[in-house]
């Protein structure tokens, strides 16, 4: 199913009564859409803004996931077996720890390259671009399992992003071809139902069935679940949350801050921007980043593109 299509609530919440409706709990990603929206996002935040020019490059990257996204389509090669024995055991199916990752994904991180590549591109970029084709699919996986198993070092940064990029399309797709009305949350909520990873954002709807709610969304795979607000979703606290901002600023993200844990998430909110996304917001507020680890708060994960993408600026 794809974004819009979600799980029946009876399977995870019980059946609404009294004609109010749950929210539902799990939204998987349009493959279709996902990346051309991000690319959109970023070119028009880019506007004025003090890092545009990475900001646009990262545009060029989120349109040519988009390309690669669109000429590949969803994945359903998930073996129906082996995914319901992950999801009866409360692991994410397409976890790094057991998910079979098919050797085709490289052809799309070829093809990602190729669309990407460019006269535009800064030339730290083009260089990278061109030592990472030259390297064999030995070396390639290698560095895909490095960043999964959170394992890169300063020397796989610049590689590394056009690497996530392809495997960011890559779960994307496979986590659309899941079958939704069999997955679970997982028991530590903070986490990905589909993949395991760790939410880029969060983002307070505005619109649907039920304004208000507050849905986390994958930095890998790029699905979306549901989580109670005023809880920290990194240790599941709420006496000491905060949120905060840069002031003067039109408030559509914030820093939720947790002292029992002393990180911090982002959250966005769909009320004061109907058109935000939860990956390019993310990257176009860098400053509030920096301003709340300044006041002693850690991150609680990082935006993978944040995490390697400064390497390819020019």
């Amino acid at each position: 199913m794809r974004q819009g299509q979600v799980a029946p609530a009876g399977k995870w919440t019980g059946d609404a009564s009294g004609g109010v409706k749950a929210p539902e709990a799990l939204l998987l990603p349009d493959p279709a859409t996902r990346f051309a929206r991000t690319a959109m996002r970023l070119e028009a935040l880019s506007a004025g803004h003090p890092m545009a020019e990475w900001l646009q490059c990262m545009a060029q990257l989120a349109q040519a996931q988009h390309v690669v996204a669109t000429t590949l389509g969803p994945r359903a090669d998930q073996e129906q077996g082996v995914m319901e024995q992950a999801v009866d055991e409360r692991i994410p199916p397409l976890a790094a720890e057991g998910h079979g990752r098919d050797p085709g994904w490289r052809a799309g991180l070829a093809l990602l390259l190729d669309a990407v590549d460019g006269p535009g591109m800064p030339k730290p970029a083009r260089a990278i671009i061109a030592g990472l084709r030259d390297r064999d699919a030995d070396a390639i996986e290698a560095l895909a399992d490095r960043f999964l198993f959170r394992g890169l070092d300063a020397g796989d940064a610049g590689t590394a992003l056009y690497v996530t990029a392809a495997l960011q399309v890559y779960f994307t797709g496979s986590a659309a071809g899941l079958p939704v009305a069999s997955l679970r949350l997982l028991p530590l909520r903070g986490l990905c139902p589909c993949c395991g990873s760790t939410p880029v954002s969060g983002v307070v709807t505005a619109t649907g069935q039920t304004p208000g709610s507050r849905y986390l969304h994958c930095s890998l795979c790029s699905a979306a679940w549901i989580h109670v607000r005023a809880v920290c979703i990194n240790c599941g606290e709420a006496r000491s949350l905060s949120l905060r901002g840069i002031e003067g600023d039109p408030g559509v993200v914030k820093a939720e801050t947790c002292n029992e844990c002393h990180t911090y998430a982002k959250m966005l909110y769909q009320v004061r921007d109907l058109n935000l996304d939860p990956f390019s917001d993310d990257l176009a507020t860098l400053g509030l980043d920096l301003l709340i680890a300044e006041a002693g708060w850690a991150r609680h994960a990082p935006n993978p593109w944040l995490l390697v993408g400064r390497a390819v600026e020019g």
